[in-house]
């Protein structure tokens, strides 16, 4: 499907936002529980706006994790570090549809192949040089545009991480709190 954004209300959000920060702050929540052996299923939460709760979504949308077979999931859903993927996938969808919407740039397609790479060493402590987590992530990004160069499209997607929240929470410390309640 084509990729678009209305201009008009990205300039009437961003206008917003700039005259009353307040409005550019967001919370999401979401609930999750255990979905046998090692899967998980989550259903999106609360949404805090500028302050004020907005329940509309709660339980809207669901997803189901698992793992994969050989680190002893049921296969039953997308992975942890898949979902993780998806949000930056689609984090950069948006962003892209967004930034070109504000450059007049028309897009007809936006295509992105993803990989991460991760040990399990890290994972069980057998080897204390090895991150629990992904030791890269790589992401190649096609883009088609009618109305704009090939140099255009690469200023678009040199400008992600500029403007991308996903690709922030990757690459830039995040606290993570954590709480037995």
């Amino acid at each position: 499907m084509k990729p678009y954004a209305d201009l008009k209300k990205i300039e009437e959000i961003a206008s917003a936002v700039k005259n009353e920060p307040k409005l550019g702050q967001f919370t999401v929540t979401m609930t999750s529980q255990s979905n046998g052996g090692v899967g998980v299923k989550t259903q999106t939460g609360i949404t805090v706006h500028a302050g004020v709760e907005d329940h509309s979504r709660v339980g809207k949308f669901e997803t189901v994790g698992d793992e994969p077979p050989a680190v002893l999931g049921e296969d039953m859903g997308l992975s942890p570090m898949e979902y993780a993927l998806q949000a930056l996938a689609g984090c950069y969808t948006a962003t892209l549809t967004l930034l070109a919407a504000g450059k007049g740039i028309e897009l007809s397609k936006i295509e992105l192949n993803l990989a991460a790479d991760f040990d399990l060493n890290g994972f069980l402590k057998f080897n204390p040089a090895v991150r629990n987590g992904a030791s890269e992530i790589r992401v190649d990004i096609h883009v088609e545009s009618p109305n704009a160069s090939r140099a255009e499209i690469d200023a678009l997607i040199a400008e992600i991480p500029n403007h991308s929240p996903i690709y922030d929470l990757f690459t830039n410390p995040t606290p993570v709190v954590n709480r037995s309640v």
